[in-house]
């Protein structure tokens, strides 16, 4: 893998582009360099090949987590705060898949993601259960 080059500057993207944003600037220019386009170009097939790598990098958030950390790119704050109410992702491997929950103390942070006590009541018992952020979302 490429270090030496910012994978934001390759896509034409800021630090803080969306998800949406990093797709739609990825497509303009797969499609701008895509060595069909371009009758072969050897220069456009090494354009394609940093755009790819790039958008592999940036699109999944577990690496864009750890490829911004050691460059200071984004400053972690947490998403949900004390009281938030929050769902548990239904792709999570826990029993409280799609359960509805209330952050019950303020988040804790580890060098890669916060973490998160979510309290969970149910005819009349409550129990507090530890996730990681990436396993909630908010609850609608």
């Amino acid at each position: 893998m490429q270090t030496e080059q910012d994978y934001y500057n390759v896509l034409g993207i800021t630090t803080t582009a969306t998800l949406e944003e990093i797709k739609k600037a990825y497509l303009k220019l797969a499609f701008q360099y895509h060595p069909d386009r371009n009758q072969n170009s050897p220069a456009a097939t090494k354009i394609m090949e940093e755009l790819n790598e790039a958008y592999s990098v940036i699109s999944d958030p577990v690496k864009r987590k750890a490829y911004d950390t050691p460059r200071g790119y984004r400053t972690f704050a947490p998403k949900f705060n004390k009281g938030t109410s929050v769902k548990v992702s239904s792709s999570s491997n826990t029993p409280y898949r799609d359960r509805r929950g209330v952050v019950y103390n303020e988040p804790v942070k580890d060098a890669f993601r916060f973490w998160y006590m979510v309290k969970f009541e149910s005819k009349g018992f409550a129990q507090v259960i530890r996730f990681p952020e990436e396993e909630l979302n908010e609850n609608t």
